[in-house]
């Protein structure tokens, strides 16, 4: 077993080798998001950096694949068409019913592989969420660091919880937490590259998978692993019953989150950090304490480590457009 320090410090060396190569490449071929009405960038900036993330962990997966040939391919062949799904969506639109295909036949085969004993009654419920989660990593990466911030603050929160994941699953922790930290020098704000669908899908799918894993083997509880990812799901989630509720054609791209409105206000520097801070003196104490808890109390914790985000989101109007909000 490699030493979590060597694999971080692989995962960082590769991943700020490869993200200047990647910047070099889509600024000289002109592969730049343009803002429009919808963006929270204000100008044209190389887009698809999180071909970096994917290329380090698949590298990896294929290495594990030497050892344990199911459980590495498996990831591999399922990270490897959603990545290629949001490549492909970063170079030419596809169609939101054929990417919905894909997000449920990637994450039906990580649960087949990783929870094959799964109750009847509680697979589509996991099948939903883990589908949920990958199309809400992609929602929430709309401001510089910010979906860098949560792989982050979720892979070094759960080694600081669990003391030390063993294993696969831990080794890709700390490789994600390396690659991860590389990508962050190259999109904190102002950001000189944004992830792209290729990036935030994967690591959507990368995630869910890993919290389901870490579940099943009772390495942590799903619940401990939700507090550390709640500033993504909840804002998601809130922002999308808002617009349904409303009426609004919640089908559609928006800048309504709770994290968008922040950083109009007050910028994608104070947004970002602001995050981390939360994440450190709030999350993680609620995670830690739910680890070691029992079912009614875990409860509990979950709900109280996510009132601060449920005012923040009726406070800031999430889900509602801004002349909305200063009607209201």
């Amino acid at each position: 077993m490699v030493s979590s320090a060597i694999v971080f410090a692989l995962g960082l060396a590769a991943g700020l080798v490869l993200l200047f190569v990647v910047v070099q490449l889509v600024s000289r071929e002109h592969l730049l998001a343009v803002p429009d009405h919808r963006s929270s960038h204000t100008r044209p900036t190389p887009t698809m950096g999180g071909i970096a993330i994917v290329v380090v962990v698949l590298a990896y997966l294929v290495l594990l694949a030497q050892s344990d040939p199911r459980l590495g391919w498996t990831l591999f062949v399922a990270l490897s068409m959603l990545a290629l799904v949001g490549l492909w969506d970063d170079l030419a639109p596809l169609s939101a019913r054929l990417r919905l295909v894909m997000h449920f036949v990637t994450s039906g085969a990580l649960l087949w592989l990783l929870w094959p004993d799964v109750p009847v009654w509680l697979l589509p419920v996991a099948l939903v969420a883990l589908v949920w989660f990958v199309n809400l990593y992609n929602f929430m990466d709309g401001i510089d660091g910010f979906a860098a911030a949560q792989c982050l603050v979720f892979c070094l929160g759960v080694q600081l919880v669990t003391g030390g994941v063993p294993g696969w699953s831990g080794e890709v922790m700390w490789l994600l937490s390396g690659v991860t930290l590389a990508f962050l020098a190259f999109n904190w704000p102002p950001a000189r590259i944004f992830m792209g669908d290729v990036g935030s899908g994967f690591l959507g799918l990368l995630i869910g998978a890993l919290v389901v894993y870490l579940w099943r083997t009772d390495a942590l509880s799903w619940v401990s692993s939700v507090i550390l990812l709640s500033a993504f799901w909840f804002d998601a989630t809130y922002t999308l019953c808002v617009r349904i509720v409303t009426r609004q054609e919640f089908t559609q791209a928006h800048r309504q989150h709770l994290y968008q409105h922040a950083a109009l206000r007050f910028g994608h520097l104070w947004t970002t950090l602001s995050f981390f801070a939360y994440a450190a003196v709030w999350l993680l104490p609620w995670a830690w304490f739910a680890a070691a808890a029992d079912w009614p109390t875990q409860t509990f914790a979950l709900v109280v480590s996510s009132l601060p985000m449920a005012y923040l989101c009726w406070r800031f109007g999430a889900g509602l457009m801004q002349q909305e909000q200063e009607q209201s």
